[in-house]
C-alpha cells in the first residue's frame, strides 16, 4: 500500500498528522558495543516507518537497516558482543560509516514527514532513551544537520506494554500481544525494531476510537 494514504482527508479515520499532535512515530532500534553512548560503538541501526490502512488501523510499513562501522577510537565491550553475537569486523557485514547509515535512515523519514504533513518524527522504542542517546551521539559525531527526530520526547513501548499487557520485556510483551517471537533473530536491530513496531501498532489499534482526534492548536 503506498504512503499516499497517510493523509487521506476523505477517510473517516484520523490522519497520521492528527493522531499524535503533528508527530510522526518512527520505530528505531540500535545494537551497540556497550551502554555508554559517548564512548561505545554503534554497530547496527534500524528504523521502521508506520502507516494506516483503509480501515484506519496502524501497521508496519517499510524498514531501513544498516550495519555500522565503529567510529574511530570507539570503545568495544567484549560482553556486549557476546550478548548480541555481532562481530564488528566481519568482512561480510558490509558495514557503512555512521554518516552513511544516518543518511540512509533519515532520508525516507524526511520524505514521510513531507507526505504526512507531520512536523517532526518522534522515536518509538523499547526503553527508547537508550536508542535516542546513541542516535544523537552519532548525529553529533558526524555533524549531520536537520535531525528529523524530536530531541528528547519518545514513545516507550515498555511502558505501553506494561499498561496494555502487564509485560515490560519486549519478548514477553510481544507474545502477550499475540504476535510471533523468534529468539534466534532477537538482538538484531532490524528484527527488534520490526517487532517493536508491531507491538506499538497493536496497542494503538486497541485504543482506537477511545481517543478524540479533534484538530487542536499546539499550545507548546
Amino acid at each position: 500500500m503506498p504512503i499516499s494514504n497517510y493523509n487521506d482527508s476523505s477517510s473517516e479515520s484520523p490522519s497520521i498528522a492528527n493522531r499524535f499532535r503533528g508527530y510522526l512515530p518512527v520505530v528505531v532500534d540500535v545494537e551497540t558495543a556497550g551502554f555508554n553512548h559517548q564512548t561505545d560503538a554503534l554497530l547496527e541501526i534500524a528504523a521502521v516507518l508506520l502507516r494506516t490502512n483503509e480501515k484506519g488501523q496502524w501497521e508496519r510499513d517499510k524498514s531501513y537497516f544498516c550495519h555500522v562501522t565503529p567510529f574511530e577510537g570507539a570503545n568495544i565491550e567484549k560482553a556486549a558482543l557476546e550478548f548480541t553475537g555481532i562481530d564488528p569486523f566481519h568482512p561480510f557485514r558490509f558495514a557503512v560509516s555512521e554518516e552513511e547509515a544516518l543518511k540512509t535512515i533519515f532520508q525516507p523519514i524526511r520524505q514521510a514527514l513531507r507526505e504526512t504533513r507531520c512536523t517532526r518524527a518522534i522515536l518509538v522504542g523499547h526503553n527508547p532513551s537508550f536508542d535516542l542517546n546513541f542516535l544523537k551521539a552519532a548525529v553529533d559525531r558526524t555533524n549531520i544537520k536537520r535531525n528529523p527526530f524530536h530531541p528528547f520526547s519518545t514513545f516507550d513501548t515498555a511502558t505501553l506494554a506494561g499498561l496494555a499487557f502487564g509485560q515490560t520485556v519486549l519478548a514477553k510483551a510481544v507474545i502477550a500481544a499475540g504476535l510471533g517471537w523468534d529468539g534466534k533473530q532477537a538482538h538484531s536491530a532490524q528484527y527488534d525494531a520490526e517487532q517493536t513496531a508491531d507491538l506499538f501498532c497493536k496497542i494503538v489499534n486497541m485504543w482506537g476510537d477511545k481517543v478524540s482526534f479533534r484538530k487542536q492548536e499546539n499550545v507548546f
